[in-house]
C-alpha cells in the first residue's frame, strides 16, 4: 500500500477531498469500506473520515490534540480511539492496513480510498486544523514559515497570486476513483493557486486566536446562523428560550468536547491543589422545555408513549445502550464536568463526589433516576394491551438490550440495573403466561434473562461483580450510595458487616479509578452520533414530566413512587388477573 510518510502534508494525499459538504461526501461512497477524509465546513476546517458501512455512510472526527512544544516530538497527535499517531497519513495508514475499526460502537471499517477528482479549491495542512496557526499565503513546497510565533502579524492580510510559485493542475482523468483497489494512490500536491483567497464561507482567518467555545454540563448557546448542526457533542443542549414546539426535532449540537477537556486537564495537572468545597453540585439540568413534551403535559399522554415507542423500535439494542450510557455518564458526573464544577465540589468527578459528605444531592439524585428508569421499563411491558405476543417482545427488547449494557459490551452498569429492576419488578415477575410466552417464542432472550443477567445483578447488589475499567465504562455505585444515605443492610450481622465492608472498599476504588472510568466511557462514544430525541427521552427530566406529569413532577419523591407503583399494580391485574 503506498501512503505517504508521517511528515508529509496530508492535502497532497489522494484520498483527502479538501472541504466538502457531507451530502456530497455521501454521494461519493458507494460500497462498504469505501473511505474519504474531508475537511468540515461547519467546523472549521476539522478533518472527518467518511465511511460507508452496511448500508450507510458514517462519519468519524480525527482528534487533534495540541503538545507542548518540546524538542524532538511533534506539535500535535492525532487519534480516533485509543492509540495517537504523529501526523493523519500515519493513522490512515494504520486503520486501512491493518483493517481496524474506526469505531468500537459502529465496527466500521475502510478499506478502499475513494480518490478525489482534480485538484482540491483549499487544503489543509497538519498546522492548520484548529488551535493552530492558519496559512495567509498560497502553498508552497514545504515552508512553515506561517506556522511559527513570527508568521502571526499576517493572519488576516489578503493574499496575492505568486506566478513564479510553480503552480500546476491535474486533469481529472489522472485521478480516477480507484472503486474496489485497496492502495491508497500518492498523488503530486497541486502548488500555487490552490489557496488563493479563502471566502467567508469557509471559515474566516482572525488576526486573533479564537476563544474556546463555550463548554458546560447543562447549557449550550444557540446557534446564531439558524442552521441544524451536523455533529453532535456529549453535553446536553437547552433549546431556545421560547422553547421547543412538541413534534419537531431537536437541534444537535456541533462540536465534541472531550478534547478540549483533556487538554484542560493536562494543563491544570501540574498547578492542581485541594480545594475546600463550597455547595452541593448537581448534573441533572433543570426542566427546561423538552422537544417531545409541550409546556404542560397529563401523565402517560398517548401521543408521546407512541412516539417514544417508534423511537425505541428504529433504534437496536447496541444503539440505545450507547445513548443511554451517554446520558448516564452525564447524570453521574463522570463526562461533561465543567472547570467551574471541579472547583464547587473540590473533585474533578462525580464518582469521587458522591463518597463525599456533601455529594448528598447527587445520591439522591442517582437513586431518583435508577429508580424512574425501572418504572418507565416495567411500563413499556405492562403498557401493551394487545396479544400476549406482543409483551412477550416487550419482554425480549429489554432483556437484549440488558444484553447490550452488561460487561465488555457497553459497559454501562448503572443502566443495567435500572433495566433489570423493571424486569424483576413485582408487577412485571408475576406475569407467567407473558414469560411463558418469552420461553417459548424467545428461547434464547429468555436463558441469557436466567442464567448471565440474573446472577451477574445480584452480584452487583451484593457489592461485587465486574468493575475492571477496561470492560466496564460506568459502575454500579447504587449499593454505596444506599449505604451512605442510612439504609441499613439486610441479613444476618456477620453476613452484613462483610458486606458493608466489601462495599465500602468497591466505593474507594471506583473514586480512584475515576479518570479510567472517564477514558473508558469516553472510547466507547467516541465517533457516536445519538439521536437527539431519542437521548433526551432517557434523561431523568424527561422521564419524571412523561410519568407524572407537568404539576405531579413537583410532589415528593416517595409520593410519586408509591402513587405509580400503585399504577402499574392495576396494569398488571388487567393484563394477568389473580385466579
Amino acid at each position: 500500500m503506498q501512503v505517504p510518510q508521517d511528515g508529509e502534508d496530508f492535502a497532497g494525499q489522494p484520498w483527502y477531498h479538501g472541504p466538502l459538504s457531507r451530502q456530497k461526501a455521501e454521494a461519493l461512497l458507494q460500497q462498504d469500506g469505501d473511505f474519504l477524509v474531508r475537511a468540515s465546513k461547519s467546523r472549521g476546517g476539522h478533518p472527518v473520515i467518511s465511511c460507508r458501512w452496511r448500508g450507510s455512510v458514517l462519519h468519524f472526527d480525527v482528534f487533534r490534540v495540541a503538545l507542548r512544544p518540546r524538542p524532538g516530538r511533534p506539535t500535535a497527535l492525532f487519534q480516533l480511539e485509543d492509540e495517537r499517531f504523529p501526523s493523519l497519513p500515519a493513522l490512515v495508514r494504520s486503520y486501512v492496513t491493518g483493517q481496524r475499526t474506526l469505531s468500537q460502537a459502529t465496527g466500521a471499517v475502510a478499506s478502499r480510498p475513494v480518490t478525489r477528482q482534480g485538484p482540491i479549491r483549499r487544503s489543509f495542512s497538519e498546522d492548520t486544523l484548529p488551535d493552530g496557526p492558519a496559512w495567509t499565503e498560497p502553498l508552497r513546497a514545504r515552508k512553515r514559515s506561517d506556522s511559527q510565533p513570527a508568521g502571526l502579524q499576517h493572519m488576516g492580510q489578503p493574499t496575492e497570486d505568486h506566478p513564479g510559485s510553480g503552480a500546476s493542475t491535474m486533469p481529472a482523468s489522472a485521478l480516477p476513483r480507484t472503486g474496489s483497489d485497496s492502495v491508497l494512490l500518492k498523488v503530486p500536491v497541486p502548488l500555487g493557486s490552490i489557496a488563493d483567497s479563502l471566502r467567508a464561507s469557509d471559515g474566516q482567518i482572525h488576526a486573533k486566536a479564537p476563544t474556546k467555545p463555550p463548554r458546560t454540563s447543562s447549557l449550550m448557546l444557540p446557534d446564531a446562523s439558524g442552521r441544524p448542526p451536523t455533529y453532535c457533542e456529549l453535553v446536553p443542549r437547552v433549546p431556545r428560550v421560547q422553547g421547543t414546539p412538541p413534534g419537531h426535532s431537536c437541534p444537535e449540537p456541533e462540536a465534541p468536547w472531550w478534547e478540549a477537556e483533556e487538554e484542560e486537564e493536562e494543563e491544570e495537572e501540574e498547578n492542581r491543589c485541594f480545594a475546600r468545597p463550597q455547595a452541593e453540585v448537581s448534573f441533572c439540568p433543570p426542566d427546561n422545555p423538552f422537544c417531545l413534551l409541550g409546556s404542560q403535559n397529563r401523565p402517560l399522554e398517548t401521543e408521546v408513549l407512541h412516539t417514544l415507542h417508534g423511537l425505541f423500535l428504529e433504534h437496536h439494542p447496541g444503539s440505545t445502550a450507547l445513548h443511554l450510557l451517554l446520558v448516564d455518564c452525564q447524570a453521574t458526573g463522570l463526562l461533561g464536568v465543567t472547570k467551574a464544577q471541579r472547583g464547587a465540589m473540590g473533585v474533578a468527578s462525580g464518582l469521587e463526589l458522591l463518597t463525599l459528605p456533601h455529594g448528598h444531592r447527587l445520591r439522591l439524585e442517582l437513586l431518583e433516576r435508577l429508580e424512574t428508569l425501572a418504572l418507565a421499563g416495567a411500563l413499556a411491558v405492562l403498557g401493551c394491551a394487545g396479544p400476549l405476543e406482543e409483551r412477550a417482545a416487550a419482554l425480549r427488547g429489554l432483556v437484549e438490550l440488558a444484553l447490550a449494557l452488561r460487561p465488555g459490551a457497553a459497559g454501562d452498569l448503572p443502566g443495567l440495573a435500572a433495566v433489570m429492576g423493571a424486569l424483576l419488578m413485582p408487577q412485571v415477575s408475576r406475569l407467567e403466561r407473558t414469560w411463558r410466552q418469552l420461553r417459548r417464542s424467545h428461547t434464547e432472550a429468555a436463558l441469557a434473562f436466567e442464567q448471565e443477567l440474573k446472577p451477574l445483578m445480584r452480584a452487583l447488589d451484593e457489592g461485587a461483580g465486574p468493575c475492571d475499567p477496561g470492560e466496564v465504562a460506568l459502575p454500579y455505585v447504587a449499593p454505596a450510595v444506599r449505604l451512605l444515605e442510612g439504609e441499613e443492610l439486610p441479613g444476618p450481622l456477620d453476613e452484613s458487616c462483610e458486606r458493608l465492608l466489601r462495599t465500602l472498599h468497591r466505593a474507594r476504588l471506583l473514586a480512584r479509578d475515576a479518570p479510567r472510568f472517564r477514558e473508558a466511557a469516553a472510547r466507547r462514544l467516541r465517533g457516536f452520533r445519538p439521536h437527539p430525541e431519542l437521548r433526551e427521552a432517557l434523561t431523568t427530566g424527561f422521564l419524571r414530566r412523561l410519568l407524572w406529569g407537568s404539576r405531579g413532577a413537583g410532589a415528593p419523591w416517595a409520593t410519586r413512587l408509591e402513587k405509580f407503583q400503585r399504577v402499574l399494580s392495576v396494569l398488571s391485574q388487567r393484563l394477568e388477573p389473580d385466579h
